[in-house]
């Protein structure tokens, strides 16, 4: 594997992308790369509008619409929601619960019947990969608007159809997908500081640091 700083100085080299090629056709795996330098001035796109899986990189767009609908003044990362666990699958209307065993924090999983505010709620999203805490955030932000805000960044690859583990939704493949370019694309406003497409500047500095673990939740 290339760290991205040996990535950024291998793209100044000869013969790079054929070389990154090689390595990943003798990989065997399933493979795509959509890299670009935060000056835009290198990048390297293989495959890059393969259709992958999104699993919990949707999690940013969803943080990045509720950022949004906050600095439109649509809500506070202070308002407080009830956790509730009944969710309804995009299928058919029908409920279903989330199960602590299947997720990544049990913490917000003793809060129901209380309720949360949406800054919490973001942070155990983002730093230990909540689903419960995610679901409860697309619940009040709603999908569409999820979705809206992620095409209008121009990522218009990747798609948020619903909240997470609706598995009657799942099974005939609405699910959550991307593109590398799409979610390449969709992380370029807010390393370039442009707060009024993805998030305020102020709220994205208060948002408690991720936790250290041994890799991405």
């Amino acid at each position: 594997m290339l760290s991205i700083g040996t990535l950024a100085l291998a793209l100044l080299a000869p013969g790079v992308t054929v070389e990154i090629a090689t390595l990943i056709k003798n990989s065997g795996a399933e493979v795509a790369v959509a890299f670009r330098t935060l000056d835009g001035r290198d990048e390297l796109l293989i495959q890059a509008d393969e259709v992958f899986h999104a699993a919990s990189t949707m999690k940013v767009l969803v943080l990045v619409e509720l950022f949004r609908q906050a600095r439109a003044g649509q809500l506070s990362l202070d308002d407080r929601i009830p956790v509730v666990n009944q969710f309804h699958s995009i299928v058919d209307g029908s409920p279903f619960t989330l199960d602590t065993g299947d997720d990544s924090d049990a913490e917000v999983y003793r809060q129901i019947g209380k309720t949360m505010t949406y800054r919490d709620l973001a942070d155990a999203m983002i730093t230990v990969s909540s689903n419960f805490a995610t679901n409860l955030i697309i619940e009040h932000l709603g999908a569409k608007n999820i979705q809206q805000t992620t095409d209008a960044l121009g990522a218009t690859g990747m798609h948020v159809l619903r909240g997470v583990q609706d598995d009657k939704a799942f099974q005939p493949g609405r699910h959550h997908y991307t593109t590398p370019r799409a979610r390449n694309q969709h992380q370029q406003p807010i390393p370039e500081g442009q707060p009024s497409a993805s998030s305020p500047r102020d709220e994205k500095a208060a948002m408690p640091s991720p936790l250290v673990g041994d890799g991405v939740p």
